[in-house]
C-alpha cells in the first residue's frame, strides 16, 4: 500500500552528494551538454504535474520503449541496476527515491522533477521535467537533459547518442504533453482524437 518507508533499491551511489550539479554555474568548470525541449500543454499544471509524477516504472517513459528496454538491459550486462527497480509508489515521488535506472534528486511539487542517472556511463547524467506559465498564461513543459562526460570516453558517448535524442527525448516531450492534455480532457474526448492524430501525422 505504499506505506513502506525504504526498501533495498533507495541505497544511493556513494559519493554521488559530492559530485558536480545541474545548477553549478559553467564557469565551475568542465563540459556540461544539454538537450533540452519546451511544449505548449493544452491542460492545466497540476494536469501536466501529475503526468510527471508518475512518470517511469508501469507507466514507462513515454517514447520509444524498445530504446529504454535494450538501454535497460546493457547497463545490467554491464553491472549496473539496470530498469528492474521500478517505483516505490506509483503515484507519489519524494527525493531520495529510486526510479528505475535514476534517482529522485530534487522535487518541488507542482514544479520541477530532477533525476540522477544511476546507470553505467562515462559521466554523470540528469534529467529534469520542469511545468511552466509563460505570460500568455499557457502551461508548457520544459524538458532538459543535461550531461557532464568523464575523459574522452565520455564525450564519445555524448556524441554516438545525440544522434536519437530527437526520437527518445523529443517524443518523450511530445507524449508528455498529449497524456497530460488526455487527462484534462478525458481520453475518448473528440479534441484527444484529433490531437493524437496531429501527433501520428
Amino acid at each position: 500500500e505504499a506505506q513502506v518507508a525504504t526498501r533495498w533499491s533507495s541505497a544511493s551511489v556513494p559519493g554521488a552528494p559530492s559530485d558536480p550539479l545541474p545548477t553549478d554555474p559553467r564557469w565551475a568548470g568542465g563540459s556540461l551538454y544539454r538537450d533540452e525541449r519546451d511544449q505548449v500543454v493544452p491542460a492545466s499544471p497540476e494536469a501536466l504535474w501529475k503526468v510527471i509524477e508518475g512518470i517511469g516504472g508501469e507507466h514507462g517513459w513515454y517514447s520509444f520503449p524498445l530504446a529504454w528496454a535494450v538501454r535497460g538491459r546493457l547497463d545490467r550486462i554491464v553491472g549496473g541496476v539496470g530498469l528492474r527497480r521500478g517505483r516505490r509508489d506509483p503515484h507519489r515521488l519524494r527525493a531520495g527515491d529510486s526510479l528505475d535506472f535514476w534517482r529522485v534528486e530534487e522535487i518541488e511539487p507542482g514544479r520541477l522533477l530532477r533525476l540522477r542517472a544511476e546507470m553505467r556511463l562515462p559521466g554523470l547524467a540528469w534529467l529534469e521535467l520542469r511545468v511552466d506559465t509563460d505570460g500568455a498564461g499557457r502551461t508548457r513543459y520544459r524538458q532538459r537533459a543535461l550531461f557532464h562526460p568523464r575523459g574522452l570516453l565520455g564525450h564519445a558517448y555524448w556524441w554516438s547518442v545525440s544522434p536519437f535524442h530527437a526520437l527518445v527525448f523529443g517524443g518523450m516531450a511530445r507524449n508528455i504533453a498529449l497524456a497530460a492534455a488526455e487527462g484534462a480532457d478525458g481520453p475518448g474526448s473528440r479534441r484527444t482524437r484529433r490531437r493524437r492524430e496531429g501527433v501520428r501525422r
